[in-house]
C-alpha cells in the first residue's frame, strides 16, 4: 500500500508539474501575441478611453497645492484627449491611467511610474522620460518623436509609433526575468519608425523590431541577445561594440554598418543567410 501510495504522490508531482509547464507556455503565447489582440477585444469608443476625469487646470491645481515630497496621484485617472503638453508632471504618479489620444507634447515625466497605463494615438513628441518605468504601457500608434528614454524601464508596446531620433541610452528594453509572471513582457517596436533614434549601451535583449525602420540609428554598446529584427533596416546603423547574439535578422537590411569589427557575435545571429547585406 504504501508503495501505491509514493507512486501516486509521484504521479500527482509529475502532473503538477506538466500543468505547471502548461500554464507557462500559454502565458508565454498570450504575452508574445502582444497588445494588440487586447486592443482587439476593447471597445476604443467608450467613455474609458474617451472621457476625462480631470482638466489641465485641475492637475495644474493639484500640484500647486502638494507640500514638499508629496507626489499627485494620478493612478487610474481618465485624462482622456487632454492637452498636457510641456507640462510638469514629475511630481506624480500615472500607473494603469488613461492618456488615449492625449497631448503630451514637451511634457517632464522624468522618473514618472506609467506601468500599465493606456496612451494610444497620443502625442509625446519631445517629451522627457528619463529614468521613468513603463512596464506593460500601452502606447502603440504614438507620436515619441525626440522624446528622451535615458535609464528608463521600458517594458512598453510603441509598435506603429514615430520614434525618430528619440533616445534610449542606457534604457531597459529587455525582460524582467526575476519576475516569472511578467518575465515574458518587454519592449515591443514592431513597424515603429526610429530612424536617427540612439540605444548608446541601452539592454534590448530579446526586444521586438521586427519591420521597424532603424536607418542609422546607434546601437553603440548595446546588447542585443536574441532580440527580434525581422524584416528591419538598419541601413547606416552604428553597431560598434554591441551585441548580437542569437539576434534575429530574417529579411533585415544590414547595409552600409559602422563598427562592425568591434561588434560581438555577428557570427552567432540567426538566419544571417537570409539578410539583406552589403
Amino acid at each position: 500500500m504504501t508503495d501505491l501510495k509514493s507512486l501516486n504522490v509521484s504521479r500527482r508531482g509529475r502532473s503538477s508539474v506538466a500543468l505547471a509547464a502548461a500554464l507557462l507556455c500559454v502565458m508565454a503565447e498570450f504575452f508574445s501575441a502582444g497588445a494588440q489582440s487586447m486592443v482587439d477585444s476593447l471597445d476604443l469608443t467608450s467613455d474609458e478611453f474617451t472621457k476625462a476625469d480631470m482638466t489641465r487646470a485641475d492637475i495644474e491645481a493639484s500640484l500647486g497645492k502638494l507640500a514638499q515630497g508629496e507626489i499627485l496621484d494620478l493612478t487610474g485617472k481618465r485624462l482622456n484627449g487632454l492637452d498636457l503638453a510641456g507640462l510638469d508632471l514629475r511630481r506624480t504618479t500615472l500607473r494603469a491611467a488613461r492618456l488615449n489620444k492625449t497631448n503630451l507634447k514637451g511634457a517632464r515625466l522624468d522618473g514618472v511610474v506609467l506601468d500599465s497605463a493606456w496612451a494610444l494615438k497620443s502625442n509625446f513628441e519631445g517629451a522627457s522620460f528619463v529614468g521613468a518605468s513603463l512596464f506593460q504601457t500601452q502606447m502603440m500608434d504614438s507620436k515619441f518623436d525626440g522624446a528622451d528614454f535615458s535609464k528608463a524601464m521600458v517594458g512598453a508596446d510603441m509598435s506603429r509609433g514615430s520614434l525618430v531620433n528619440a533616445k534610449f541610452d542606457g534604457a531597459k528594453l529587455a525582460p524582467d526575468l526575476t519576475n516569472q509572471s511578467m518575465g515574458l513582457m518587454r519592449g515591443v517596436l514592431k513597424s515603429a519608425t526610429l530612424d536617427g533614434a540612439s540605444f548608446k549601451s541601452a539592454d534590448l535583449t530579446r526586444s521586438s523590431f521586427d519591420f521597424a525602420s532603424l536607418k542609422n540609428a546607434n546601437f553603440e554598446g548595446a546588447n542585443l541577445t536574441g532580440a527580434e529584427l525581422v524584416g528591419a533596416d538598419l541601413s547606416g546603423a552604428n553597431i560598434a561594440g554591441a551585441i548580437l547574439n542569437g539576434a534575429d535578422v530574417d529579411s533585415t537590411k544590414l547595409l552600409a554598418l559602422t563598427g562592425k569589427d568591434t561588434a560581438v557575435g555577428m557570427n552567432n545571429v540567426k538566419n544571417i543567410d537570409k539578410a539583406i547585406v552589403d
